[in-house]
């Protein structure tokens, strides 16, 4: 089966995406179940067989992009994929890893920051919990790897694979959010007795506030906040700096962002309000992968009919083949008449974004062959 776009919409061009040299960044973006690692990993598989060394960064926890790559795991550091040199020809190169948000925080901290105060930040409890369960750094870690595989120039195309849909959105915030939490006032605050100059510039009114606090949070978790905060001043600027300049680089011409959707009313209602705070905040669409579409081939007959005729012959007991044949047509009729009908409130809603239309494949893909079988697909 081929991928398919009505004439309603344009129609997605993915090969000419793969082909422009100009396109660095690809960043898949959706709602979770729709098939977006399965996406990201078939364009890097279609990218490498068009000529381009590529790598997928995943930041979903699933494994399933090592499994389908053939790999055992897949960790922070990219790993080659070895391409099978039985199927189509690799003119390019392809590499994946998975996010680990811990190992990316720990290795930029000992980057930008001199031996002494790493270690001072790296052995702080609050910052090891912060590094590990805090909202936001999985994402704001994300942009960080990104910037540090773009800098690298090991390879001419990123892919990325976000998390579901609302921490996509996170994507794009969590280096606001995270910098606004580490440069609030609250953490000012609590760090101020921990600072000689402040302490003595605010007074003894701050110390009697903050040991109310400590029996609240405990002294200890008070002292390892103001600690941490002392010792990550001197690094947190550049964190804020390259996370902004990671931030215009998915403004830049050469990022294109992929929305994957599936054809159900809650993914494309995600999808949907992805779209708008895209638009909204000036980031490059390049267009719609609507994955798991189911067609008919038969498509003069509506379900109704298909229906009727069946029970009709289990009515005279003759051609029970037929009948469940013309019972399976009808609900596979259904589910097309209902995923087209939301198809059209999506693209109505968005006639500008291209579209194409992966159809439903009987079993997941697990494997290399799986996945250029997707990518074709893609650029059919």
């Amino acid at each position: 089966m081929s991928a398919t776009a009505t004439s309603s919409t344009p129609p997605f061009d993915v090969d000419a995406l793969l082909d422009d040299r100009d396109t660095r960044i690809i960043v898949c973006c959706g709602a979770g179940g729709v098939g977006k690692t399965t996406t990201a990993a078939a364009l890097g598989v279609r990218a490498t067989e068009r000529g381009r060394d590529a790598v997928v960064i995943t930041v979903d926890p699933a494994r399933r992009l090592a499994q389908s790559m053939g790999l055992a795991e897949l960790d922070n550091t990219p790993r080659s994929v070895p391409l099978p040199a039985d199927g189509a020809p690799s003119a390019g190169t392809l590499h994946a890893m998975m996010l680990d948000m811990k190992r990316t925080f720990d290795e930029t901290v000992e980057a930008h920051a001199d031996p002494e105060r790493a270690r001072q930040i790296l052995a702080n409890p609050f910052y090891q919990s912060l590094s590990s369960s805090f909202s936001g750094t999985q994402e704001y870690m994300a942009m960080e790897k990104l910037g540090q595989l773009r800098q690298s120039g090991d390879w001419d195309l990123i892919i990325v694979d976000t998390p579901p849909s609302r921490s996509a959105l996170d994507f794009l915030d969590a280096p606001k959010r995270l910098g606004r939490f580490l440069d609030g006032r609250l953490i000012k605050f609590l760090a101020a007795p921990a600072k000689t100059g402040a302490f003595r510039l605010i007074g003894a009114g701050v110390g009697m506030v903050t040991g109310i606090i400590g029996k609240i949070v405990g002294a200890q978790v008070l002292k390892d906040v103001q600690t941490f905060v002392t010792a990550f001043d001197a690094v947190f600027g550049g964190f804020q700096e390259r996370a902004e300049r990671t931030y215009r680089l998915l403004q830049a011409p050469g990022t294109a962002f992929i929305v994957v959707a599936a054809p159900e009313s809650d993914a494309l209602r995600e999808a949907s309000y992805f779209i708008d705070r895209l638009r909204e905040d000036h980031m490059p669409l390049a267009g719609i992968v609507l994955n798991r579409v189911h067609r008919t081939a038969v498509r003069d007959l509506p379900p109704e009919r298909g229906l009727a005729a069946a029970e009709t012959l289990e009515t005279s007991g003759e051609h029970p083949v037929a009948a469940a044949a013309l019972r399976l047509h009808a609900e596979r009729a259904r589910v097309h008449e209902r995923e087209t009908r939301l198809r059209e409130e999506l693209t109505s809603a968005h006639p500008e974004v291209p579209v194409i239309d992966v159809p439903a494949r009987p079993e997941d893909v697990h494997d290399l062959e799986g996945l250029r079988e997707i990518g074709r697909a893609l650029a059919d």
